[in-house]
């Protein structure tokens, strides 16, 4: 999760966020060059008299006009490969199904006969010691670590979208319509996330809590859970 004064992205836990993270520092030293290569000129058209070769040079101007045409084509390239990548659904080892309520989650793992839960926010009252505040829920979402997982959100009442920073997961949830995304987690670890629509008065009161742990772990808790 993100700490205080961060100025980076959280630390990647799938594929698709180290993809984005990747993406964003490549889009940051191409705005780099072009910044310092006009700080560059503007300086030297001010520290320079004006001449002919500067006012009317035919050479500059074919420049300035194929040059920002390449760096377009060197941002859309690796932009246009990562939205496919995030729109491209491979055969799923888990599919669970996202209900935004006013304020708070539903979950149900499609899979399984009965694992259904709501998941609220633990109000700061309740909170145990070293848990953190307006992130903490009481039933987190535990999936298997390094299996594709198909995630269905939609909504009961308003607009909502739920978001996990470092899965680079970030699907609407809107009341009628399905919306589906993939992601896949990388590692073990606890993954916190948020209602990223305003959806009302308590809309920063409906925080995602993602739990990734190995195989074993996950089938004895959803045996626990179901039973």
């Amino acid at each position: 999760m993100a700490n205080h004064s961060q100025l980076g992205f959280q630390d990647a836990s799938s594929p698709i966020m180290e993809e984005l993270v990747e993406f964003h520092d490549h889009a940051l030293m191409v705005a780099l060059a072009i910044c310092s290569l006009v700080l560059y000129l503007l300086t030297l058209m001010l520290m320079e008299k004006l001449s002919s070769n500067t006012v009317d040079a035919q050479e500059v101007e074919l420049i300035w006009t194929i040059l920002p045409a390449i760096v377009l084509i060197l941002l859309a390239l690796p932009s246009l490969q990562i939205l496919y990548m995030m729109d491209e659904i491979d055969e799923p080892d888990l599919t669970l199904k996202a209900i935004g309520h006013q304020w708070y989650w539903s979950y149900e793992y499609t899979d399984f006969k009965d694992l259904t839960f709501d998941s609220y926010m633990i109000p700061t009252a309740e909170l145990p010691l070293g848990h953190f505040r307006l992130l903490e829920v009481d039933h987190r979402v535990v999936i298997p670590m390094e299996s594709p997982i198909r995630i269905i959100v939609t909504a009961s009442d308003v607009l909502h979208s739920w978001a996990v920073p470092t899965l680079g997961v970030k699907t609407d949830a809107i009341p009628g319509r399905l919306n589906q995304t993939s992601f896949i987690a990388t590692r073990p670890g606890i993954f916190y996330g948020q209602c990223s629509e305003i959806c009302g008065a308590n809309h920063s009161y409906m925080p995602i809590v993602v739990e990734s742990a190995p195989l074993p772990h996950f089938e004895s808790w959803s045996s626990l859970l179901s039973s």
